[in-house]
């Protein structure tokens, strides 16, 4: 999270000077309606027609999965560098997860996709890693050519834009994020799932609350109820969205602006070398694309080396250089659990908590061909371990972005 201040604890406070914490409330009691009105504001800014508020991106995940019918005997396709709650979500609704290779961009590789697709292929999952964007383009028509579904993890690029100004999450057909304190925007934990069908959404509604038909929500629905859980959001966390909402434009559009800022300062930088940028396209005149031509967030400035030797000298020469803004470096390949290589219960086929509910034992996931190892993807393995990112920090002024690319700069000299 990067802004916050009194509007928030205001926000909150309000909410709870009333007593009406829970989502459904009496009006007339002073319940404010905040959830509503955050899933209206929020599938606005998004632009889609529906969202419902979570408990968190994995139950964002899980209700978007619920909602398109994924399940036994389905399949779903996913990059070997994300959060672990990628094959965790598939698996506790009973589908397989197809771990693929990352290509240049850390993003799923398009090729490595279509390699991977079986008749036993429900849908793919463009995770869009440390603000960065997946190829949307080559994704969204591979799913076309094969009737598959694209469910887009936006955890870790809430409120990113593709090219032509559609926002992260919202260009699939149907899209997760994540509030959690480690997010562009937050209030402490929760998330929000997005459809563009009313019937996605409704299941979706259904399976994130299973008393939903008893509650104001079911009223109108058109899906028979089944056995749903409960990931409902309240009040309180709903109201600090609201504001955090309010603030995502500005944050993403700063962000973008000092990493176009570093970009500018480190043009023809010997030994600097950006990772490629899906979508992204020179720098628009005013008024054009809202984030100058880039794509995601805007959140982290990549940079490839030639081998691990490189990028870790890179890295250690550049977190021991003075700089007037506190600016860190850090390889992909050090972030434990977004590495597949340490998704354990994966790799140890631990589908579930007992073998009768684990989906690598159910009958219908029998045919699979999905398989397992540490070693199984040596790219992916290779560019995580030769990638260094910079964190980007929104409030950085013209002498804070000047010292950081001069100590990138320096940084560079170190590489053997």
């Amino acid at each position: 999270m990067y802004r916050h201040g009194k509007e928030e604890i205001e926000a909150a406070a309000k909410v709870l000077r009333t007593g009406q914490w829970f989502r459904f409330g009496d009006k007339k009691a002073g319940h404010q309606g905040a959830t509503a009105k955050f899933e209206a504001e929020w599938a606005k800014l998004m632009g889609v027609p529906h969202s419902c508020f979570v408990t968190s991106g994995t139950a964002a995940l899980m209700c978007a999965y619920a909602g398109l019918q994924i399940g036994p005997g389905d399949e779903v396709i996913i990059p070997g560098f994300t959060w672990i709650a990628s094959p965790h979500a598939l698996l506790a609704l009973g589908a397989i997860p197809v771990i693929v290779d990352v290509d240049e961009s850390l993003m799923l590789d398009p090729e490595a996709v279509e390699r991977a697709i079986t008749p036993r292929t429900k849908a793919i999952d463009p995770v869009h890693m440390s603000g960065f964007m997946c190829d949307l383009d080559r994704l969204q028509k591979i799913a076309r050519q094969h009737n598959l579904y694209v469910v887009e993890d936006a955890c870790q690029c809430v409120g990113g834009y593709w090219k032509d100004g559609r926002r992260a999450g919202a260009i699939g057909d149907a899209g997760a994020y994540s509030f959690n304190w480690y997010k562009v925007i937050s209030c402490g934990d929760a998330g929000i799932f997005i459809a563009k069908k009313r019937d996605v959404y409704e299941r979706g509604v259904i399976y994130h609350d299973g008393g939903t038909l008893f509650w104001p929500s079911g009223k109108g629905m058109r899906t028979p109820p089944f056995a749903g859980i409960n990931f409902r959001g309240n009040e309180i966390l709903a109201a600090i969205m609201r504001v955090q909402a309010a603030r995502l434009n500005g944050i993403v559009r700063d962000l973008h602006r000092v990493r176009n800022g570093l970009r500018k300062r480190l043009a023809g930088a010997p030994g600097l070398v950006e990772i490629p940028e899906n979508g992204a396209r020179p720098a628009q005149r005013a008024g054009g694309s809202p984030s100058g031509g880039g794509t995601g967030t805007g959140a982290n400035l990549g940079l490839r080396f030639e081998n691990e030797t490189a990028a870790r000298a890179f890295a250690k020469a550049f977190r021991e250089l003075p700089k007037p803004a506190k600016a860190g470096a850090w390889l992909p390949i050090d972030s434990g659990r977004h590495v597949y290589w340490n998704w354990e219960s994966l790799l140890q086929r631990r589908g579930s908590y007992s073998q009768a509910a684990d989906p690598f034992l159910h009958p219908a996931n029998k045919d699979s061909q999905a398989r397992y190892a540490k070693d199984m993807l040596p790219r992916t393995l290779e560019i995580l371990k030769r990638t260094v990112l910079i964190p980007i920090n929104p409030d950085w002024k013209a002498q804070q972005i000047d010292g950081v690319a001069q100590a990138l700069r320096e940084a560079a000299k170190a590489v053997p």
